[in-house]
């Protein structure tokens, strides 16, 4: 009978094992995709549902897709009781942060040029 990754890890040296526990380490604290950071949270579909005011099936449906707006993940990740940070990694530069994006950005904005209105010739 063969041995348990247990039991194989058990056999390495003491360094090995101390890596592989710190590499253990990192990966728990990355989460595959949104249901699994609902279930961590102890949260049920129900409850994003109450939370995003939208019905069960819906909740479904952003935890499968694989694309969505930024929008759409921050209210989901604060329905968990999350906050959303968007960081932005370039070659040869520290990460940085995004702090408004979109929707969310300060509301100092230049007024909308007023145009005229488009005649249709028919």
């Amino acid at each position: 009978m063969g041995r348990s990754l247990n039991e194989v890890i058990a056999a390495l040296p003491v360094e090995e094992q101390a890596a592989i526990d710190v590499r253990y380490q990192a990966l728990k604290q990355e989460v595959e995709g949104l249901r699994e950071l609902r279930e961590i949270t102890g949260k049920a579909q129900a409850d994003i549902a109450t939370a995003l005011n939208i019905k069960q099936p819906s909740v479904s449906k952003i935890e499968n897709q694989a694309d969505m707006y930024l929008s759409t993940l921050r209210s989901y990740v604060e329905a968990v009781g999350g906050k959303l940070e968007l960081m932005v990694k370039l070659p040869k530069r520290p990460a940085m942060r995004i702090h408004h994006l979109g929707d969310i950005a300060p509301t100092v904005r230049a007024p909308k040029p007023i145009r005229a209105a488009k005649q249709h010739h028919g």
